[in-house]
């Protein structure tokens, strides 16, 4: 497949700090190249959720307005759309289906029939089904099967975990999508876009958890086996320490933002306790001297509860051990702060390493992506494109395109002829005359002056494309 064969994909990353949309197509390489990116300030959102869908919105338009600034021939109608919140719950369910025909291979539209059947499943009122997620398949008695398509089988079933959401908390987003004039193609949990943004498959083989440090939450995501084990979404993040840092330290929100990003340490005993911050006073107050070790403390406090929630969620699991090769892979806007590796490694008794979405990308892509605040987003395109083949593969009648063989093309004019001919012929009757019913000619002729225009539209059609060719 050319690149040009390849869909255009927008994610739209509504986030409680930022709101990010970002344009790409994969390249015959399989990189994502960018071709356009936009990103504005969020006010509407607190803890992953939409609260305000006016702010939003205006949020919404100005992300998109940059993003077509950056390039003016882009259109976009349809986007993918992250979702967080500590609203986000999960549950495992089993389900199977008996095989009309157990001599032929399983499909893919089988294993889709299978994956749709668990959208059925009762959930708690008031909750939404976001995404269904095979684990491990098993087919008869033949458990542990990854690829169940070309197995032979007369039943053929699957772990599930099913990820559900608040149904008010998912009609918010989707109202400030739709009221910016945009089509949610989907709704995609960011744990698993930042994980497949940043995520490698020997990553998947090893064992790994994928933490997303955001503005408003930390979203966990944990891979064992080549499967997803588990996702959580933990109601802390770096928002919750700029709070702590303006409380504390009793500076504006703003001040509090500046020394996190500037000064911030994860690690107390790793930070300089001669070293200090002057911040200005307020009309005429004197300015205020800020010890960056207390400052370090404040933000090792908060940063130590949100993996002490990571250490929980893995224990609940049974990963807590060595089990993980791949270790923790952290990102987000919030895994920039300094000695947070060291943090991690120590709480969680894992290695750590922060993710960056580079791997995925075109060489040519601008600087600013490179970050790991920006790796939602792009595993939004990523996950998109991984529906679009999965469609392609399971459907594959959908995307064929058929052209009439030159030796069975008719002349517009002959066609005319023909169905002239036809809707002109007279009935014979008993006696053996030949006789016109008024009624029946009626119909016939209303019905083949019908199917003329509709043959000459197609002629006119093919012509048509074979002068722009």
């Amino acid at each position: 497949m050319s690149q040009n064969d390849n869909p255009i994909i927008v994610g739209l990353d509504i986030g409680t700090t930022k709101i990010a949309a970002i344009a790409g197509r994969k390249n015959e390489f399989g990189k994502l190249e960018i071709l356009g990116f936009g990103r504005a300030n969020s006010n509407g959102v607190q803890h992953g959720q939409v609260l305000n869908i006016d702010q939003t919105i205006r949020a919404i338009h100005q992300a998109l307005e940059n993003c077509q600034k950056s390039n003016p021939d882009l259109e976009i109608n349809e986007v993918y759309v992250g979702i967080a919140g500590h609203h986000i719950k999960s549950l495992q369910t089993r389900g199977d289906i008996v095989r009309q025909d157990p001599e032929m291979e399983i499909n893919p539209a089988e294993i889709e029939q299978l994956i749709n059947n668990q959208r059925k499943t009762f959930i708690p009122a008031g909750d939404q089904i976001i995404d269904v997620i095979p684990q491990e398949f098993y087919v008869d008695n033949n458990p542990n099967i990854k690829e169940p398509v070309g197995v032979n089988g007369v039943k053929v079933g699957a772990n599930f975990l099913i990820l559900t959401g608040d149904r008010n908390a998912i009609r918010n987003i989707n109202r400030s999508v739709e009221r910016s004039g945009l089509i949610t193609k989907d709704l995609v949990l960011q744990p698993l876009a930042s994980a497949s943004a940043v995520m490698s498959d020997i990553d998947l083989e090893a064992g790994v958890a994928i933490l997303d440090i955001g503005g408003g939450t930390s979203d966990l995501a944990v891979f064992y086996d080549g499967i997803l084990k588990h996702t959580a979404v933990i109601p802390f993040g770096g928002e919750n320490i700029t709070h702590d840092i303006r409380l504390g330290l009793g500076v504006l929100k703003s001040q509090a933002e500046a020394m996190k990003v500037q000064f911030g340490s994860a690690l107390a005993t790793e930070a300089n306790a001669n070293a200090f911050v002057t911040i200005p006073g307020l009309k005429g107050m004197p300015a205020k001297e800020i010890s960056v070790k207390s400052l370090a403390g404040i933000i090792q406090a908060r940063m130590s509860e949100i993996l002490d929630f990571v250490t929980y969620h893995l224990k609940q699991v049974g990963l807590d051990s060595r089990l993980l090769n791949g270790g923790i892979i952290l990102t987000g806007g919030g895994s920039q702060l300094k000695h947070l590796i060291q943090l991690t490694e120590y709480t969680t008794g894992l290695n750590a390493r922060i993710g960056l979405p580079n791997e995925h990308l075109a060489p040519n892509h601008i600087d600013e992506l490179k970050k790991p605040m920006y790796s939602t987003c792009l595993g939004l395109i990523l996950k998109g494109y991984n529906d679009y083949e999965r469609k392609n593969k399971t459907f594959p009648e959908n995307f064929k395109k058929v052209e009439v063989p030159t030796s069975l093309k008719l002349d517009k004019n002959a066609v005319e002829e023909v169905i002239a001919k036809v809707v002109t012929t007279t009935e014979t009757d008993a006696a053996g005359k030949h006789t016109v019913d008024p009624d029946k000619m009626k119909k016939r002729l209303g019905f083949w002056d019908r199917f003329k225009d509709n043959l000459i539209d197609i002629f006119a059609e093919d012509e048509d494309k074979t002068f722009q060719q």
